[in-house]
């Protein structure tokens, strides 16, 4: 390894040719050192992914000692062991062997003592560890800095030559500094990686609940279909029966009759609104004749009631996606139309259902008041964004994007992409505002 510039400066802060101070040199080595820093710095900063900021550090550190063999030791939590998790100029045999105890070699006794250490030749020092290793990578000058974070040492970072070298203090310095900077980001990275694994646990959670809901959504309508209507089915046809056999008898109790027909007209009303209920739950043509189908069934059923002119519109060749993804298209849909139904005072709504060969969007429109969308930032607890959200997560977990488009006065729409795969799986979240 090739003597920094700033050798001769930081062993004594004099001039070794004139014993006077070398005010000069030592100036120019506090500049040299505030360049490294900021160097390690800038090339560090905004990084979130451990090993680039391992890698990238340690690249930097070379090549401000002139250097060409290191690596960087972290402590792995559980084991209380330093693993090298990037190296350069060493051997894989050497780092994948070296495995060190806290307390235990050179880079042991600094992640336990958090103090640094120089050494001119470690070939010769007694307290390293794995010496067979050591000797096979023919490693002489040797600096070991602690990689800290608060009060944590998280690992280490070494230096090292072929040949024996003096490092200096200077060097140690300049060193440790980095190290303290190396430590805080890969505290940083680490909380990062915990979050990230956090944020898809939760992703998964809510997708297992949202296949969930589903599911209990298809079986109450299943059953309601399967036994409430029918049984509401047949009670009406016995009330209808009844009645008729009364006018055949010449049964003139015209009270009993009025009761028999206001109870057959109740049935029928009950029988309705449990249709309606189960076409909420689950519209059984979602299964039978797709997605198109069912948005065109559902909106002409709740806004035609209301006044409210919808059409629906299938550009492409029509296509069916797997039960699941088409149950969570859907409810973009129904939320879009209740919206619709309940909020905007529209005249003209429609659905434009897009099907390409790598991508199938959707675009409900209406030409009602319209509102402010940026107000829009959380679910409130009246319940006011929930679809919003909502639709962002489902369309999310399919790897598309969603969003909603507003002016006031001048109507909404609720627009979203899905990519079409193989499979048309759910994938990574990317939707609006994640």
């Amino acid at each position: 390894m090739k003597e920094d510039k700033r050798g001769n400066r930081a062993a004594g802060q004099a001039d070794p040719g004139t014993g006077r101070s070398g005010s000069g040199v030592e100036v120019e080595g506090h500049y040299h050192d505030l360049v490294a820093l900021s160097r390690v710095s800038a090339a560090i900063s905004g990084l979130d992914d451990l090993d680039a900021i391992l890698r990238i550090g340690l690249d930097n550190v070379l090549g401000i000692m002139n250097g060409a063999v290191g690596g960087i030791m972290l402590l792995d939590e559980p084991s209380q062991m330093l693993f090298y998790r990037v190296y350069r100029g060493l051997s894989a045999r050497y780092a994948e062997g070296m495995h060190l105890k806290l307390g235990e070699g050179v880079a042991g006794k600094v992640a336990q003592d958090g103090r640094s250490v120089l050494l001119e030749d470690i070939s010769s020092e007694p307290d390293a560890a794995y010496m067979d290793l050591i000797s096979s990578e023919d490693l002489r000058a040797f600096i070991s800095v602690p990689l800290r974070a608060k009060n944590s040492v998280l690992g280490v970072m070494n230096v090292a030559s072929h040949m024996p070298h003096r490092f200096t203090k200077g060097d140690v310095h300049m060193l440790h500094s980095i190290g303290d900077q190396l430590g805080i980001a890969i505290e940083q990275a680490r909380l990062h990686e915990r979050l990230r694994g956090a944020r898809e646990r939760l992703r998964k959670l809510a997708r297992q609940n949202l296949a969930a809901e589903e599911a209990e959504r298809r079986r109450i309508a299943r059953e309601l279909h399967d036994e409430t209507s029918q049984s509401l089915s047949g009670i009406a046809l016995q009330l209808e029966a009844l009645i008729e056999i009364s006018a055949r008898s010449g049964d003139q109790d015209a009270q009993f009759i009025a009761g028999l027909k206001k109870a057959q007209s109740l049935t029928v009303q009950v029988h309705r609104e449990v249709s309606r209920v189960i076409s909420n739950l689950h519209p059984a043509v979602l299964d039978t004749l797709g997605l198109a189908a069912a948005a065109r069934q559902h909106a002409k059923t709740r806004l035609q009631p209301l006044d409210i002119e919808v059409t629906t519109e299938v550009q492409g060749t029509e296509m069916r996606f797997p039960p699941d993804v088409e149950a969570a298209l859907f409810r973009v849909v129904q939320g879009a139309i209740g919206n619709i139904a309940e909020h905007s005072m529209a005249k003209k709504a429609s659905i434009v259902l897009v099907y390409q060969p790598e991508e199938f969007s959707l675009r409900i429109s209406d030409d009602g008041q319209g509102f402010d969308v940026s107000r829009i930032t959380d679910v409130e607890e009246s319940g006011r964004g929930r679809g919003l959200f909502s639709m962002r997560e489902r369309i999310g977990f399919m790897g598309g994007t969603s969003g909603v488009e507003s002016t006031i006065g001048e109507g909404t729409t609720v627009w979203a992409r899905i990519p079409i795969t193989q499979d048309t799986e759910y994938g990574k979240n990317k939707s609006t505002g994640d």
